[in-house]
């Protein structure tokens, strides 16, 4: 099958990402420098309640791998035979049984072997948002220590081509026992791989159903998707690198939290505050570094800096429900309140912003000494879609986000 990755240029690989005017234009993203911060360097593991997926996805080279067949790798084959899944059957179409009994679940269980020309521009296109939308019952035990309801930010669209103005920030799509899905992320810089990074940060309920569920299946992420901006009508005769100017990047690990494994739930839950991820990932086709690939990522600030505190925030996604379509990059700028979901649970931050479905897994970026980093991602909203609410990135996601650079960064 054709493959939709073409090769950046190397006139790609110098961009400077989120070029805006105004409040944009301060949370402009350069080109990475080749090392991670001084804070990342001296952070330490923490007291982690993170959980790592285990033996990641092979690749399409395994033995018996045809055109459009999945090759899995001895390792991986073993561990699906462990749960009771054949694996001649997995590779003719048994990763679509969603059987309770068969659906991996626990942090180690997660496979994700490639198949390449899986994700078809057609097929991106038919995908459906993963939605978290939240009641006012749902947040109402909080009340009194949530901020007041933001006013709606209208959510304005990014300027094209993406890999100039928002190279790192792409779409993540997976399949789900409803069927295709999509959501948000971006590429963030691995401190222990410096200049080549293969790390994503996106939301746990993109890669992991909660307590009620297991790990999606099929993860890709698709840095600058639909690079400039096309309609569903011009993207039917586009060319793919258009559609994936970087390639579709599949995910071989993955991690999320113990709270969302334990707590998520169809609308976030207990879950919602703890509801991060990160993919590491390998390109369908090469072996260049997603970080080289792209030219840009992002470090992370795990400072959870109060809501008051932080100064303005910026999230950026692929809006996916009414009136949206997702095939279009948008952002929304605020200054952050805070959301109580329960005493017992960590204070989320909360913007005013119209974005719907699919931006969940965004990145919310703010600037720390004149840098641009990653704080938070889209995880809930209203029904109305008047506000996005994102968890603060503290010393459990930094242990998450440690063990994946050190563990599974360089392979």
């Amino acid at each position: 099958m054709r493959s939709i990755r073409t090769p950046a240029t190397p006139q790609r690989r110098r961009r400077t990402v989120l070029a805006a005017t105004g409040l944009v234009a301060a949370l402009a993203l350069t080109a990475t420098a080749c090392n991670g911060s001084d804070e990342e360097r001296a952070a330490d593991q923490g007291g982690a309640t993170a959980s790592q997926g285990a033996d990641g996805a092979g690749d399409s080279t395994g033995d018996n791998a045809g055109e459009g067949e999945i090759g899995i790798p001895s390792d991986i084959a073993g561990r699906l035979e462990e749960h009771g899944i054949d694996v001649d059957d997995w590779k003719n179409g048994g990763w679509k049984n969603w059987d309770k009994d068969k659906w991996l679940s626990e942090a180690k269980d997660f496979v994700n072997p490639v198949i390449e020309g899986l994700w078809k521009p057609e097929r991106m296109q038919s995908a459906k948002e993963a939605d978290k939308t939240v009641t006012t019952k749902d947040t109402s035990a909080g009340q009194g220590v949530s901020d007041p309801e933001p006013a709606p930010v209208q959510a304005t669209a990014e300027t094209t081509p993406y890999h100039d103005n928002a190279a790192p920030v792409g779409k993540i799509f997976f399949d789900s026992p409803e069927g295709s899905m999509v959501c948000s992320g971006t590429v963030i810089k691995d401190v222990n791989h410096p200049g080549k990074s293969n790390l994503v940060w996106t939301a746990g309920h993109c890669v992991h159903a909660g307590q009620n569920g297991g790990w999606y299946r099929n993860i890709v992420f698709v840095p600058a998707f639909n690079d400039l901006g096309k309609s569903d009508t011009e993207l039917n005769d586009a060319d793919p690198v258009e559609i994936a100017p970087y390639g579709n990047w599949w995910a071989d690990w993955a991690s999320t939290s113990n709270g969302w494994i334990e707590g998520g739930s169809e609308t976030g839950g207990a879950g919602a505050a703890y509801d991060y991820a990160v993919l590491h990932v390998q390109p369908e086709q090469g072996s260049t570094s997603l970080e080289e690939t792209v030219g840009a990522a992002l470090d992370v600030d795990f400072s959870a800096p109060a809501a008051a505190e932080a100064g303005s925030m910026g999230a950026w996604g692929y809006p996916a429900a009414p009136p949206y379509n997702g095939l279009k990059m948008f952002k929304c700028l605020d200054q952050p309140g805070r959301l109580s979901l329960s005493p017992a649970l960590p204070t989320m931050y909360r913007i005013g912003c119209t974005m719907t479905g699919g931006s969940s897994g965004g990145g919310w970026f703010r600037v720390v000494d004149g840098e641009t980093r990653l704080v938070s991602n889209t995880s809930i909203g209203p029904a109305d879609n008047t506000w996005l609410a994102g968890p603060q990135l503290g010393q459990d996601a930094r242990a998450l986000y440690r063990n994946m650079s050190e563990t599974y960064g360089g392979r």
